[in-house]
């Protein structure tokens, strides 16, 4: 007998989606390269997956990837409410002055968590960064877990020094594929918070200059 598909939801909008991945599974509302989350007008909370390039260690080798999609989306999430989801030491922090975990709230109401995608069920630890504008309350994490892979690395070989960070014997190391996937428990978690978010209407930009109130 066929299961029936499961119902996708409204009330949340993901943008820079991988059609691959799993959010065309999961929400209505999803917007890809070719859909242009820069469309995106509200008025529901959002997840963001901005392009990481840009921003990250190796940004001089990025060509490919839309500079402007992050402080886009930066502005989505203080616009409407939700989660944006970077690669943890992300320049586009310090960029858009979002905070750093551990620090206050922004004039926004936003703050930051570092998490480990491993959690979830990615493969590699993936340290992620996940800045929050408005949540009321966050569902359970998963409990710990311990990775199989590392995000990049190398072995080498004895005598030559390594160009990579040493992988420990018995770690695998992710393709260029498993890095970037999502793991579906995290995405519905992610969900789930932008669910529980709703921007302040006191925490705009024009409010007070900017100051929350």
């Amino acid at each position: 007998m066929t299961q029936p598909l499961p119902e996708l939801l409204d009330g949340v909008a993901v943008l820079y989606v991988d059609p691959a991945g799993p959010y065309p599974g999961l929400v209505r509302e999803w917007y890809d390269q070719a859909r242009d989350a820069k469309t995106y007008t509200g008025p529901w909370p959002i997840v963001a997956h901005p392009p990481c390039g840009p921003w990250g260690r190796l940004r001089h080798l990025c060509t490919q990837q839309d500079e402007t999609a992050g402080p886009h989306a930066v502005e989505l999430v203080r616009r409407f409410g939700g989660v944006l989801e970077h690669p943890r030491d992300s320049r586009l922090f310090r960029h858009c002055g979002m905070p750093h975990p551990g620090e206050l709230p922004d004039a926004f109401g936003g703050v930051t968590f570092e998490i480990c995608q491993v959690d979830w069920g990615h493969v590699a630890r993936k340290r992620t960064w996940l800045y929050v504008v408005g949540a009321r309350s966050f569902p359970p994490s998963p409990p710990p877990r311990e990775p199989t892979h590392w995000i990049s690395g190398g072995r080498g070989r004895e005598g030559v020094k390594r160009k990579t960070t040493p992988v420990p014997p018995g770690i695998k190391v992710c393709s260029a594929q498993q890095r970037r996937r999502t793991p579906v428990a995290f995405a519905q978690w992610l969900i789930e918070v932008a669910l529980r978010c709703k921007a302040s209407p006191s925490s705009s930009p024009d409010a007070e200059g900017g100051k929350s109130q």
